[in-house]
């Protein structure tokens, strides 16, 4: 008879999952995985759910191996086309409004976020990701004033990311949401750059005749529906 582990092996076998997905997916650690394929622990919970997804089958067929009409029709064709991610949410401050338009002045004082939002984002140093409101048209359609964008400080843009700029003007730190663009190469070897709206009506911005820096990447991006 068989067991939930040769339940989970054969799956896997015939879905061609590695271990290392299914750690992935559920966000369980390698050694749980291991212990859920060897038959030392069971799988319970929102992981089980997660790991049924994956497995393209039903937490009931994974725990007792009887087979329901949900799973008969799985094994035909999965219809899903949704997933959970087994993703964890940490909280990331809410720095300031980015403006997708003109260069807008940076109200955050390094102190004081202006509040707490969450992601599923891991970059390479936690305390370089952040999040930012959209405030501004230049980046329409793609993004609306009000949206939420996370941001990575740790990382290097590339020829079309996602950016957020800065410019000093007398004295005053302004910021910007635009897309990162490589033009050329100036007579020192730095990259000659251009600053993108995505809405054709918004001016580009060009480093031979302004100053810009690159604050972060952005990425991820989060939009509330209309209800």
């Amino acid at each position: 008879m068989q067991s939930t582990s040769d339940r989970i092996l054969k799956r896997m076998n015939e879905l061609k999952l590695q271990h290392k997905d299914i750690v992935a997916v559920t966000g369980a650690s390698k050694g749980t995985v291991t212990n859920w394929i060897s038959g030392a622990n069971t799988p319970t919970g929102s992981r089980l759910i997660a790991l049924a997804d994956a497995l393209k089958t039903t937490p009931d067929w994974l725990i007792t191996g009887k087979e329901s009409q949900q799973q008969q029709s799985l094994n035909i064709e999965n219809p899903v086309n949704i997933r959970l991610t087994g993703k964890t949410l940490r909280v990331i401050p809410v720095l300031d409004f980015v403006q997708a338009g003109a260069w807008k002045d940076v109200v955050y004082d390094g102190l004081n976020p202006k509040g707490e939002t969450y992601t599923s984002y891991i970059g390479s140093d936690e305390h370089a990701v952040f999040s930012l409101e959209v405030d501004g048209y230049s980046m329409s359609p793609d993004f609306q004033p009000g949206d939420e964008i996370v941001v990575d400080a740790a990382l290097a843009p590339k020829p079309g990311s996602l950016v957020i700029a800065q410019e000093v003007q007398h004295g005053i730190a302004m910021t910007t949401f635009k897309k990162y663009r490589v033009i050329g190469i100036n007579e020192h070897g730095v990259e000659i750059i251009e600053l993108v709206p995505l809405n054709p009506d918004y001016p580009t911005y060009n480093s031979t005749q302004i100053d810009i820096s690159i604050i972060g990447v952005v990425v991820e991006h989060h939009r509330s529906l209309k209800y």
